[in-house]
């Protein structure tokens, strides 16, 4: 058996309760399990992948480490046969979202919390976004993901510009091995697109100004926005007729404020 590999961020999922529940929620998301395909990043030693693989018609295990390739290949040899799955080596961060050769495809995943900031940058801005995700976090990073009004983040709002995230049950350090120091959580991301920067067809909001818009006001979190604000804009007027138009008050902290009022503040600077 494969021993779990520190460099690669490895802590496989042992917890069949989990396991299902991941699977429970990506057949709520993803509908008719013939229409969409499944890409599972890290099968490890394939539980999950098991799983999937008896609820959707086409399942791809994308898997980094080559020493579970062989393993895999054997685990599942009837159904890579049947045409069910298909196991690949490869490092989720240098693939090209356009080598893809589906229409429809949805992560459902226990990533290597290591790469979790750059996986969910990489596929949420991509040009051939997944239709939705459904991951295994560490706990904390799913909470600020799903933070509200008043305690939103630079990440939260970056999530929540593509798509629609739900924190949906915190799983326990002691569903993997080896057991990790952190308690993890499911979280999925449903009905991911760019509409946020095209609502309509009169609006059309320029998605590089939009995340340089929320650094800068997030640059220094004791300061006020404005002040935030006034490093990328230093025309001050220009930045107190926005906060007026947005009905954004002077005294406001970028943590304060939603997803539709930054979108209003990018327009207006």
């Amino acid at each position: 058996m494969n021993k779990p590999k520190k460099s690669l961020g490895q802590n496989f999922l042992t917890s069949v309760g989990a396991v299902r529940k991941i699977v429970e929620t990506a057949l709520i998301c993803g509908g008719r399990t013939s229409d969409i395909m499944i890409v599972e990043v890290g099968p490890g030693r394939g539980v999950l992948t098991a799983e999937l693989v008896k609820k959707f018609d086409k399942v791809i295990a994308i898997e980094k480490d080559r020493d579970l390739i062989s393993f895999l290949n054997e685990k599942f040899a009837s159904e890579i046969t049947a045409g069910k799955l298909k196991v690949v080596e490869a490092d989720i961060l240098e693939l090209d979202p356009i080598t893809l050769d589906f229409q429809k495809f949805a992560f459902v995943a226990n990533i290597p919390y290591y790469i979790t900031g750059q996986f969910l940058k990489q596929w949420l801005t991509a040009d051939k976004q997944p239709r939705f995700m459904v991951l295994m976090l560490q706990k904390e990073v799913a909470q600020r993901i799903v933070a509200k009004d008043g305690k939103e983040s630079l990440l939260s709002l970056s999530v929540k510009a593509y798509g629609e995230p739900k924190y949906i049950e915190t799983i326990k350090r002691g569903s993997f091995y080896p057991i990790p120091n952190v308690d993890s959580a499911i979280l999925k991301i449903d009905k991911i697109s760019k509409r946020f920067f095209r609502p309509d067809r009169y609006i059309n909001v320029d998605e590089g100004k939009f995340f340089s818009t929320l650094r800068a006001g997030f640059a220094h979190k004791r300061k006020f926005l404005a002040k935030n604000l006034e490093t990328n804009y230093l025309d001050k007027q220009k930045i107190e007729n926005a906060f007026k138009t947005c009905a954004i008050g002077s005294k406001s902290r970028a943590e304060e404020l939603g997803l539709d009022e930054w979108r209003c503040l990018t327009q207006n600077l």
